[in-house]
């Protein structure tokens, strides 16, 4: 089946999809497809609630980029409701015909929500039938837990345990923060999308020779998003997320870090398509220019070389490093990114973006701007951190309800809180 063809179908799939599960009450989230019941699932009160939406967020999160412009006029069918970006089916009829008319059999019979439909005008399709397949697909946090899932990949007994002991995996239906949370500059929002448009070529990057892709080193001080960015991504590729920090594999684990960073790299490829986040990889310069035992030098050795040998083109695993020491790492691990991403302290307009997003489910009548102005040297974590003590410090009162007044407050009590701090430790 051609791409263009597959990713049209993909996308009038999930409208179809959304338009019968709305309208058909009798089906549950159990009946939906597991990409589709994973991005709606309500993480905090569990299940997929009614009525869905299918905005332009919503569609590229699910199936990827798409070009709306050429869908809309290939899909004469779809409509969009411009200022909320919604897409619905104007034509449900044709759209199902349409649906029908194309080489589409494997995927209906794969989605129950579309076999209930149209099992009535095809015997060959049976929505008991596909509702047994779904149940037999691999879930997340939808269903099943990491040990769970783990056991699937790595197999049971004590080698699976031991390898959640040097990482921490994340599903995207658990990751709190999307994209649309975060403040990103230009050239951050820029590389997200080329490795966007990489995970969704693999295909044609594979077949022109370009390998060395998806290798991405996030650099900045502590505090202004490298960590949560990394988190963002895996929620908006949809995309499992293997976190690991250096200092503990190696430090805690001597005698066998070197084939347990194997081990990392190995789960990576097996739960591929995914991304790996290396943080604290200054670690790596540390380790390479001190004296230190000889299996940690073994085993940074052994961490090079396996970054070297993933491959998002090969393999489907997006690498991510994190360091708030660029200056400490030496030509040999620079040379291991192919894009470097900075994360710089905000200026006072990210500043006040930052906040009007910290602020947005907050009942609060506030001047974003002149809040901006007094945070100069203020990242996006201590933005965070100065709403929570101001919402913290009204409750105590009693109040949901927050003015200039509380937040001034709480920023000057964080920058005297900092400046103790500092004293302290020049003392």
């Amino acid at each position: 089946m051609a791409a263009d063809l597959l990713n049209l179908l993909s996308f009038t799939e999930l409208l179809l999809t959304i338009e019968i599960y709305n309208q058909c009450l009798n089906l549950t989230e159990n009946d939906l497809p597991p990409r589709i019941r994973e991005h709606y699932l309500d993480p905090v009160n569990g299940g997929v609630k009614r009525p869905l939406d299918a905005t332009r967020a919503d569609v590229e999160r699910i199936i990827g980029p798409v070009d709306f412009r050429e869908y809309l006029g290939k899909l004469t069918f779809v409509e969009m409701d411009e200022p909320g970006s919604r897409l619905k089916l104007q034509n449900f009829e044709a759209g199902a015909l349409w649906f029908a008319n194309q080489d589409s059999f494997e995927i209906i019979r794969s989605n129950p929500v579309l076999a209930l439909y149209y099992q009535k005008y095809d015997p060959n399709v049976s929505y008991l039938e596909a509702k047994l397949s779904n149940q037999s697909t691999p879930r997340s946090e939808g269903g099943k837990g990491v040990d769970d899932r783990l056991e699937e990949l790595w197999g049971e007994g004590k080698e699976a345990q031991d390898i959640l002991k040097l990482v921490s995996i994340k599903f995207p239906e658990q990751i709190r923060n999307s994209l649309d949370d975060l403040v990103l500059t230009e050239d951050q929002r820029m590389e997200i999308a080329k490795a966007g448009k990489a995970i969704e070529y693999r295909e044609y990057l594979r077949d022109t020779g370009l390998y060395e892709i998806g290798k991405i080193l996030f650099i900045g001080p502590p505090g202004t998003g490298k960590t949560t960015a990394a988190r963002a991504l895996s929620r908006w590729f949809h995309l499992p997320i293997l976190e690991v920090k250096l200092s503990m594999i190696i430090s805690h684990y001597l005698g066998e870090t070197s084939k347990n960073i194997d081990r990392v790299f190995v789960l990576a490829k097996k739960l591929s398509p995914c991304i790996i986040f290396i943080d604290e990889f200054d670690f790596v310069a540390k380790t390479r220019t001190s004296d230190d035992h000889g299996a940690i030098k073994r085993a940074v050795n052994t961490l090079l070389k396996a970054i070297d040998d993933i491959s998002l083109v090969e393999d489907g695993v997006l690498l991510i490093a994190a360091t708030n020491y660029p200056q400490l790492l030496d030509y040999a691990a620079w040379r291991r990114f192919d894009k470097i991403l900075s994360f710089v302290l905000p200026d006072v307009e990210m500043r006040r973006r930052i906040l009007e997003k910290v602020l947005g489910k907050v009942n609060a009548a506030v001047d974003p701007l002149e809040l901006a102005r007094l945070t100069e040297g203020y990242t996006g974590s201590d933005l965070r951190l100065v709403v929570r003590e101001a919402v913290l410090n009204a409750l105590l009162q009693d109040r949901k309800h927050l003015d200039q007044g509380d937040l001034v407050r709480a920023v000057e009590e964080f920058h005297r809180r900092n400046s103790d701090y500092r004293k302290a430790g020049t003392g």
